[in-house]
């Protein structure tokens, strides 16, 4: 949270996002949301809901992911203040990697941030969708991979 007597713009939450992201825990991002934020994917892939109401929601689906994947590093970070001091855009890509195979993978963002009292309020985030099918699934063939090496031969 802010010091005392300061809280963060709508930047520097943006900024810690971004950072936490990479070196903090699924909680500590989670803890970035304000407790009603509605995050919006208008390009979500099968599976992922394309709007996502309140910060425990998004604690929870966090914290289901962390066994699928790790983020690693974030490049190219351009952020765009708006005439709007709660609003700004951020273009990043995120590379990380897979918890069943440790393959690499990278994802374009771009997201549209509201932030209020430096908390993360409402969210419009546009991921490649191609990139992101392409990761959905390689998650799907990881974890139907390793169902199947815990399923026991059979006795012949």
């Amino acid at each position: 949270m802010p010091e005392t007597g300061s809280v963060r713009s709508a930047r520097e939450t943006v900024e810690l996002l971004l950072r936490t992201t990479v070196s903090g825990t699924r909680d500590q991002i989670a803890d970035l949301y304000a407790p009603d934020v509605v995050i919006e994917i208008p390009f979500a892939p099968d599976g992922i809901p394309a709007v996502t109401n309140g910060r425990e929601t998004v604690r929870a689906r966090m914290n289901a992911a962390a066994s699928l994947f790790t983020f690693d590093s974030v490049s190219d970070v351009t952020l765009h203040e708006t005439a709007d001091p709660e609003v700004v855009i951020a273009e990043y890509r995120i590379h990380g990697h897979l918890a069943s195979s440790g393959k690499p993978f990278s994802l374009t963002y771009v997201m549209v941030i509201r932030v209020r009292d430096g908390l993360i309020v409402w969210s419009r985030d546009y991921g490649n969708p191609l990139e992101t099918a392409g990761l959905v699934e390689e998650m799907k063939a990881g974890a139907a991979a390793s169902r199947t090496s815990a399923v026991p031969a059979a006795e012949g």
